[in-house]
Order: structure tokens, then C-alpha cells, then sequence
């Protein structure tokens, strides 16, 4: 079975009526890779006790989505594409990937850092910086977000192109067994089990 990449996603969570306990529980039946914490509802020092609560109840490396300002209480951050151009425009005022992630990379050295991808251009892009993997997506429909580029199974030839580890994300389940991908991300489908 490849390895999953568990998404901690706090407003599936409430909607479910799961707290971060019942979450730990039910990942705790899978071989987990990473827990990504997601939450885009709570304040910052929600976020910050909900992130400890992880960190102090698994062994399991903890990447937060996105907030920079958090990284110091996480393994790790996964970017999406427009929060690296937020993160390069806004906050380190630079243009290039390259440089900022040279930039991150020294003042986190210990960190994990994750990029989404969702076509060629993009993986190639991604070979040349100093990731630790790189999401591909998405596999299929999600009902979580507007999806513009479903990949199906054409997943698995970009996925082959990737220097780096690479895990499927959009729609994908635990059972799903794709070439060439390192992890399945998984949301929704971990309460389904």
C-alpha cells in the first residue's frame, strides 16, 4: 500500500463533528507519511494550540498549509502556486522560486518544504528548487474545491518527470495504487473508511 499523506483539514472536521482527538485516531489506522494541517477558519492562536495538540500526540512529521507564520510550530509548510507568488511578491519582495527557497531553506534548515504542481511546466519548474516533494493534481474531482485541470491518468507520466517525491492530490483514495507516486493524499476519504 503507498504510504499516505493524511490532510488534517479543520473545516471537514467541524462538518464531520471530529475533533483533532477522533482525527488522531482515525490516521492512527494507516500508514502516515505526513499530517498536513489545513485551517482556514480558526485564528492564529487556534491554530498554534491546535498544531501543539498534533505535535505533542504523534510522531509524525506536521506540515502546515501555507502560513509562513507558523512554521516554527510545524516539520514543515506546503505551498500552492499563488501562495509562492504571495510569499515572493508581498513578504521576501523577490521574483525568483530559485532564491526564495535558498532563503527559506537557511533560515529553516531543518524544515520540510512541499509545492503543489498541476502540469509540466510546473514539475520542471519545481526540479530545480530544493524541495522535499511536490504535490501533482489534481488525480480526479474533488468535493472540496473547483478543480480547473483533472489529470487522471496522465498523473503518472508527470509524475515519472519529478525529481522529487511526489504525491498525488485531488480526489484521491487510500486504495488508489498510482505509478510513480510516492504518497496519496487524502482528505475526505479517511472518514470514509
Amino acid at each position: 500500500m503507498v504510504p499516505i499523506y493524511a490532510i488534517c483539514d479543520m473545516q471537514t472536521l467541524i462538518n464531520k463533528g471530529l475533533s483533532l482527538f477522533d482525527f488522531l485516531q482515525i490516521q492512527a489506522k494507516y500508514q502516515i507519511k505526513f499530517i498536513q494541517y489545513r485551517d482556514k477558519i480558526s485564528d492564529i492562536e487556534t491554530q498554534k494550540d491546535n498544531l501543539l495538540i498534533l505535535k505533542s500526540n504523534t510522531n509524525i512529521p506536521i506540515i502546515i498549509n501555507d502560513h509562513i507564520g507558523l512554521l516554527e510550530f510545524a516539520d514543515g509548510i506546503h505551498f500552492g502556486q499563488e501562495d509562492l507568488d504571495h510569499l515572493k511578491k508581498e513578504i521576501f519582495k523577490i521574483k525568483d522560486d530559485n532564491l526564495l527557497f535558498k532563503l527559506l531553506k537557511k533560515k529553516y534548515p531543518n524544515k520540510i518544504f512541499g509545492l503543489s504542481t498541476h502540469n509540466e511546466l510546473e514539475i520542471l519548474s519545481a526540479n530545480n528548487l530544493p524541495l522535499d516533494y511536490i504535490g501533482l493534481g489534481a488525480y480526479r474531482n474533488t468535493q472540496t474545491k473547483d478543480v480547473p485541470n483533472i489529470l487522471g491518468n496522465n498523473i503518472s507520466y508527470l509524475a515519472k518527470i519529478s525529481k522529487h517525491p511526489v504525491g498525488a492530490i485531488g480526489g484521491v483514495l487510500i486504495k488508489d495504487d498510482i505509478q510513480n507516486i510516492s504518497y496519496n493524499v487524502v482528505s475526505s476519504d479517511l472518514y470514509e473508511n
